[in-house]
């Protein structure tokens, strides 16, 4: 302890350094996380993007730990207060340069790998400089006991309020907004207890600096939602008429004219126009072969697939699994999509289960005469496994004895490889007999399904409901012939440990989109 100080004055300084110590701890571990999620909501394959923050982040504290040695004793008070007012402003604008970079730009990538190594090296410059305010009251294997004992416990709890806290309750966009101003907390808190340590102009300029980028965080985090809502019109081509960030995705709903459009994480769900044409395949055509009563809805929290069974009287139960409750209550409440499910939710044979798809395959016990996957693309990682043979295991158990089930598996001409991949994994699974079948929806383009069953499939056509808009025995016919550039090649099963259909996917739309 300085011997020219008072002792109270001294605790007091000592209290906000620890305090900063962990603030920073739980700053830094909050910008990491909501750069990588945006960078995987925008580009999808969730693990090249946090793989690719994370490398960059360390890469950068690194270095800015090894550049806080260039930075003397006198100016370390300055220095670090100087840091905190730049990082608060940088981390907290880090989402909301991202949605502007994704609008405008075509650099969506570098602006990524850009902002998470200048806060790395920001954050790099905070312990090692934190370390050097603290060390006049500890000796030094107290000193870095208490620094990086705080700084951890801060990454921990950094860690438990992302997921149960920020994405529900803030989204990414005013979260990141929100920690920049507590960030700001700390090169204030500092720059307040310490201040008779600096010259009465320095101490002005920083005051200044602060002010300056308190006022701008605080505007942008007055008008998120605007900011929000302009950023994303630019994002769709037509109007947004709902956007909410989700614990799971991106949901937005466009609107033009009669062209009623439902994405997520910036993927394309369906088309008013003519999502017709790809629900009634997905639906008729695994109906023909299955005098189903059980039905199980893998996905499909858009209620259009269930509008298609509701054309079956003899199906005495329907049961819709979709992970996202947001998307579930959309399609029930939003006026638009209730109409295009014709009220679907409103179905006394419908429940609704809010959960995981392998995690309800696997605790079930039930089994189903049907079960229908309209699950989103195997585009990352957490979506692969539900292309994997353990998956269709799964969901072989869960058949009744001559049961069937159907999945949409990409595109077969965008994303060759990656259907007959869904295929191969599928015959690996131990079916009785397996059918891959195509159509054409113009808002998608050439769409693939593959229909499975422990039991011959038999396409009678003489089952199909009247009132259909597309599905018709020559449609059917066509659905099962593939052109020369669609079909088989030589591919791998997918599975748990080597998601091999999440490389095909990737390979092959990169040069479509």
């Amino acid at each position: 302890m300085p011997l020219d100080q008072p002792g109270t004055q001294v605790a007091k300084r000592v209290n906000v350094l620890i305090f900063s110590t962990f603030i920073a701890g739980v700053c830094s571990i909050v910008y990491e996380l909501l750069i990588a999620t945006t960078g995987a909501y925008f580009l999808g394959d969730s693990i090249k993007q946090f793989s690719l923050v994370i490398g960059f982040y360390m890469a950068t504290m690194g270095l800015g730990s090894y550049l806080s040695r260039l930075i003397s004793d006198k100016k370390l008070l300055r220095y670090f207060v100087s840091a905190e007012i730049l990082l608060g402003l940088i981390g907290g604008l880090s989402v909301p340069l991202l949605y502007f970079s994704f609008a405008y730009f075509d650099y969506f990538q570098l602006t990524i790998i850009f902002l998470t190594s200048i806060i790395g090296l920001l954050i790099g410059l905070e312990i090692p400089l934190l370390s050097r305010l603290m060390s006049p009251y500890f000796v030094l294997k107290d000193n870095l006991s208490n620094v990086l004992s705080v700084d951890y416990l801060g990454a921990l709890i950094a860690t438990l309020l992302f997921p149960f806290l920020l994405l529900p309750f803030f989204g990414i966009f005013k979260s990141s907004l929100f920690f920049g101003l507590v960030n700001m907390s700390i090169g204030f808190s500092v720059l307040w207890f310490f201040s008779r340590s600096l010259k009465i102009e320095k101490k002005t300029t920083l005051y200044l600096y602060s002010f300056s980028a308190l006022t701008i965080l605080i505007t942008a985090f007055l008008f998120s939602q605007k900011l929000l809502g302009l950023w994303t019109g630019e994002i769709y081509n037509d109007r947004v008429v709902y956007a909410k960030e989700t614990p799971y995705q991106q949901v937005v709903l466009t609107k033009s004219k009669d062209d009623v459009r439902l994405f997520l994480n910036g993927n394309l769900q369906f088309s008013s126009t003519d999502e017709y044409r790809y629900h009634e395949s997905l639906v008729h055509i695994p109906m023909l072969n299955c005098d189903c009563r059980n039905v199980l809805l893998l996905g499909g929290g858009d209620g259009l697939a269930i509008r298609e069974l509701q054309k079956y009287e003899n199906i005495q139960s329907m049961t819709l699994v979709d992970l996202d409750p947001a998307v579930t209550a959309l399609a029930k409440s939003n006026a638009y999509i209730s109409a295009l499910n014709n009220e679907a939710f409103e179905d006394e044979k419908l429940t609704v289960i809010n959960e995981d798809a392998f995690v309800f395959l696997r605790n079930t016990e039930r089994d189903f005469d049907l079960i229908i996957i309209d699950l989103p693309d195997p585009n990352n990682t957490a979506l692969s496994r539900l292309y994997s043979r353990e998956f269709y295991r799964l969901v072989k158990n869960r058949l009744s004895e001559n049961g069937s089930f159907v999945t949409q598996a990409t595109s077969p001409f965008y994303a060759t490889n990656a259907f007959w991949s869904i295929k191969e994994t599928i015959v690996s699974a131990g079916y009785v007999d397996v059918v891959p079948y195509h159509t054409t929806i113009p808002s998608f383009g050439e769409w693939g399904f593959i229909l499975a069953s422990k039991s011959r499939i038999d396409l009678d056509s003489t089952k199909l409901p009247t009132s259909t808009k597309y599905v018709d025995a020559y449609a059917i016919e066509r659905m099962l012939y593939f052109e020369k550039d669609m079909r088989a090649t030589d591919v791998e099963i997918s599975t748990l440990d080597s998601p091999k259909v999440l490389g095909y996917y990737l390979d092959g739309w990169k040069h479509w989109k």
